[in-house]
């Protein structure tokens, strides 16, 4: 949706879907750089603008987009029809900025596409209860777009983005990196909380939740390519028992630079201890990643928890200001350079030796473990981060993510 000239190729595309007799829904994004122009605007106004007002304003910049490609479909002899999140009516909490779908009510669009018309829905947005405009957080026309797919029971949720499908690790970073065919949801769902800017987390929750298929693909290829070429493209995001498990021990490696680190130093060993520091931090809306509490010695021991680093000034503040006295903490540190680099996948399940694998690559290379958290499919470590692209580069090689 990056000017009007795509916005025709977008057109085009959804002409042909609909031609082969397929009922479609659109959840188009905003124009690019759109969403950033308008908040930029509100900064000029206010340094810290009202969420109501920010959802009224940055929620405009989809409306423009729907309208547009109706438009634009409308241009060709198809018939559309646009609606805003309000209009459906896509209901969501009250969290200004970043609500959550609670029910979405597909009446009038179930309507609109038994009446052969291609129905358009702004994404990244819906209404709370009281009527006010809401938006879902950045990137969450995807969430939106499965959301809608899933109410509708649809057959398969296209996500069209700048990249050709999910790779096994960033391109950028490792030139080998390769397409996938499929990844499953749990995959997926770990590859994007780690990092991996593919999808929004929530939109892979969403399709996971509600079994949605989800297939990842370019918006940047021929919009009139062959209907069978296009519908077998791009990565499938599917269920694990319709993937191989036995063929790849490992699916990916995902990194995260948006880390920062802070210890509380010196606490009491003592029922509750966790609660006191990460319930302030909680409250504060502040999200904690990885955590480490390090043996008691002498009644005292040490605490370490991750926090974004968009959010690591306000953590160190509630910290100091609310957590540290109270508890008798010694003092409160903090590192804002490091990274986080994981490997991601189901076959863990089923193949030993994965985690010494790992930790043997990052010691030849030198590189220091700070942090390490797991689940039954993904291995993390906190590192320095200028040591970020040498490890995933190393693990990528060491896995042999870079052969089919």
């Amino acid at each position: 949706m990056g000017s009007t000239e795509r916005i025709k190729n977008v057109a085009k595309r959804v002409a042909k879907w609909h031609d082969a007799g397929h009922q479609i829904v659109v959840v188009p994004s905003a124009m690019s750089g759109e969403t950033n122009r308008l908040l930029g605007l509100a900064k000029e106004i206010s340094a810290q603008p009202d969420p109501r007002e920010l959802d009224m304003l940055a929620s405009t910049g989809e409306q423009a987009s729907v309208a547009l490609l109706a438009m634009a479909l409308q241009a060709i002899g198809k018939q559309a029809v646009s609606y805003a999140g309000w209009q459906v009516a896509i209901k969501t909490d009250s969290a200004h900025t970043k609500a959550r779908i609670r029910s979405i009510d597909d009446t009038k669009v179930r309507q609109d596409l038994d009446a052969g018309k291609v129905v358009i829905i702004t994404g990244f947005q819906g209404v709370d209860e009281a009527g006010n405009i809401t938006t879902l957080g950045r990137g969450g026309s995807d969430t939106s777009a499965v959301a809608v797919a899933a109410a509708l029971k649809a057959a398969e949720c296209l996500i069209y983005t700048d990249v050709d499908g999910v790779y096994t690790t960033d391109p950028r970073v490792v030139s080998d990196a390769r397409r996938l065919n499929t990844v499953t949801f749990e995959e997926m769902l770990e590859m994007a909380s780690l990092g991996s800017k593919v999808l929004q987390i929530r939109s892979v929750e969403f399709a996971g939740n509600y079994k949605m298929p989800t297939r990842v693909l370019s918006s940047l290829t021929d919009p009139l390519m062959p209907l069978e070429e296009e519908a077998v493209s791009g990565t499938l995001i599917s269920f694990e028992e319709d993937t191989k498990m036995e063929q790849a021990t490992i699916t990916g490696i995902a990194f995260n630079r948006d880390e920062t680190k802070i210890t509380v130093l010196g606490v009491p060993d003592r029922p509750g201890i966790a609660y006191q520091i990460l319930g302030a931090v909680a409250d504060a809306n502040i999200e904690v990643d990885m955590i480490i509490q390090n043996q008691s010695v002498d009644g005292k021991t040490d605490f370490t928890f991750t926090v974004p680093r968009g959010e690591y000034a306000k953590a160190m503040d509630v910290l100091n200001e609310k957590v540290k006295a109270n508890i008798g903490a010694a003092s409160i540190t903090g590192d804002a350079k490091v990274s986080k680099v994981s490997v991601v996948g189901v076959g863990m399940r089923s193949h030993v030796g994965i985690a010494s694998q790992m930790f043997r690559t990052l010691s030849e290379e030198g590189i220091n473990i700070q942090m390490i958290s797991t689940s039954e499919i993904k291995i993390s470590v906190l590192i320095d981060e200028k040591y970020m692209e040498l490890a995933v580069r190393a693990l990528h090689k060491a896995f042999g993510l870079e052969s089919a």
